[in-house]
């Protein structure tokens, strides 16, 4: 329960549809430390003197306290975000602003989309106060034919600016069980919209002031998304590197992601959680294989402490450079937590592993616990762990050659094969669990199942992690190796498009009833937990109203 009690206080504010006063919160968040910090020592000190149901009462005392504590502090998190924003006198204002550019220019059919760090502001030529950062158009009209101005083209992150600006409070689309702009722009601290105002030969005419102000990450991944579209001639194929590479996913084209939403595969072309995780599996492996060369290093920090730190310094390296998106953040904290958890000695059951993870990823992003990649990531890894590990070769067991005179002396080249049997046959069975497992769960948050999305990810998924994504990012240092990776996602984006050339390959629902949601869900665990087949077989029934849920459409005539 202690390990449930920060991400369902966060929960609880969520669910609050207007705001309540700051002193609110703050006394939440005083009463709920004094019940952790008093009720925890009271325990601590007494645990020998008092009877079994003081002590539940004093654990239960801190639990409450940690969940009061949790709805304070996001709801003051909520309250400060809002206060940041802008006056309602200037909306749709001419500004003038000064700051930094935040953020890679994202590339649409009407000009240029990015972040700015808003430095100074003035209307009128008096200062104002508008919200720090905000997101801004830079447009050319919408005609097809139009191209970029020459200070468009200039335009690159971390460059100081002044621009003449039209800003209004952030407006989005969410209809429902569909995305939420709004929520998104939240969550990532944009506090206004507007575009940039162009007056050639005027003062109000956009101005570079500095080439290279802020923002050195965001400028290193400029330069490599600019060098990939030099090097690979076809802009569809060089979007989809950029993507795995710095994690611009502006960068790919309309027609590829509605081949990649069709075949299953729209997760592995955006630095997610999968490439967050296989970057810190290798970091680690490689680590370890270098560390036991140093004896001398053996005897400063034990291996596996080595490899566990060592791959998540990477993940971390790698998340930040591909554009620190909440998909990787929510990835690295996670890690962080198993490594903590791993380093500190302790073998926890998996199920408190997952709570410990999810409450370090709620403490620094609680409005995660409202996306559906929260879930999904979360949903993924318990699944495989319900699951259990399959059987296989181990380095404390393994094969030996049937021949050989001496019982239990390994035989290289059965090993190999054995081997290489039991990692095809892993990663099969976690691929069909994954699938199968995950597809309520992408019913509910998105009402639509790619039908060919298992024999597309069979092949995408090592492709994408183990060779595509490798090459995009050595390719920041041998750029040749772009080259490569662009034939292989050629190929593969060839075969996607035969796979999804079928009809009916995307099966799309409407949204079902709550009670037919969780039955869904009781399928998916029924179905890969380690049980009888004539338990599992009631996942069909159960998933039924899901996939086919009744209908409530409006009479003829209204």
């Amino acid at each position: 329960m202690g390990a449930m009690a920060w991400p369902v206080g966060a929960a609880w504010q969520l669910r609050e549809t207007a705001l309540q006063a700051m002193s609110v919160y703050a006394s939440c968040m005083v009463i709920g430390a004094l019940l952790v910090v008093v009720l925890a020592l009271g325990r601590r000190r007494l645990a020998s003197a008092v009877a079994p149901g003081v002590a539940k009462g004093l654990s239960a005392g801190v639990v409450i306290g940690l969940a009061l504590l949790a709805f304070g502090v996001t709801g003051g998190r909520a309250s400060v975000r809002l206060a940041d924003a802008l006056p309602a006198a200037l909306e749709a204002r001419d500004l003038q602003v000064t700051g930094v550019v935040a953020s890679l220019p994202q590339h649409t059919a009407t000009g240029l989309r990015f972040r700015f760090e808003v430095e100074q502001a003035s209307f009128n030529g008096g200062a104002v106060a508008v919200p720090r950062l905000v997101s801004l158009g830079w447009y050319h009209g919408f005609d097809p034919e139009a191209t970029l101005s020459a200070d468009q083209r200039a335009l690159q992150a971390g460059q100081r600016w002044q621009f003449t600006v039209r800003l209004r409070r952030p407006h989005g689309l969410s209809n429902p069980q569909g995305h939420d702009q709004e929520l998104r722009w939240f969550e990532d601290g944009v506090r206004a919209t507007g575009s940039v105002r162009e007056e050639p030969g005027t003062r109000g005419a956009p101005q570079l002031l500095a080439r290279a102000a802020a923002y050195p990450v965001e400028r290193m991944r400029q330069h490599v998304r600019d060098a990939i579209d030099a090097t690979v001639p076809e802009s569809g194929v060089a979007g989809v590197l950029a993507a795995l590479a710095v994690g611009d996913q502006s960068a790919i084209e309309r027609e590829d992601w509605e081949l990649f939403r069709r075949s299953g595969i729209a997760h592995l072309v955006s630095v997610s959680g999968i490439h967050v995780t296989m970057f810190a599996w290798l970091a680690g492996a490689v680590i370890a294989a270098l560390w036991r060369r140093s004896t001398r290093a053996m005897a400063w920090l034990p291996t596996p402490v080595a490899a566990l730190w060592g791959g998540f310094a990477v993940a971390l390296a790698y998340a930040v450079f591909s554009g620190w998106g909440v998909p990787a953040q929510r990835t690295v904290w996670m890690l962080g937590a198993v490594t903590l958890l791993r380093s500190a000695g302790l073998r926890w059951p998996w199920p408190l592993v997952l709570l410990a993870a999810a409450t370090v990823v709620t403490v620094v992003d609680p409005w995660a616990l409202l996306q559906p990649g929260f879930w999904l990531s979360f949903a993924a890894v318990g699944l495989l762990m319900v699951a259990g590990d399959t059987p296989g070769v181990s380095p404390e067991n393994p094969p030996t050659d049937p021949d050989s005179s001496e019982p239990g002396r390994p035989a290289l080249w059965p090993h190999a094969i054995v081997s290489l049997r039991a990692a095809v046959a892993g990663g099969l069975r976690t691929q069909v669990v994954a699938t199968f497992g995950l597809a309520p769960l992408t019913v509910v948050f998105f009402q639509q199942l790619s039908l060919v999305g298992l024999a597309a990810n069979l092949v995408a998924i090592p492709l994408v992690t183990l060779v595509v994504t490798p090459l995009a990012l050595l390719g920041c240092v041998v750029p040749a190796l772009w080259t490569a990776a662009a034939a292989v996602l050629s190929m593969l984006t060839a075969w996607l498009g035969w796979l999804a050339s079928a009809p009916g390959v995307l099966w799309s629902v409407g949204v079902a009833p709550w009670w037919a949601q969780a039955a869904g869900l009781l399928a998916a665990v029924l179905l890969v937990m380690p049980l009888p087949w004539r338990l599992r077989a009631l996942a069909l029934p159960l998933v039924w109203p899901l996939l086919l849920p009744p209908r409530d459409l409006p009479p003829v005539g209204q």
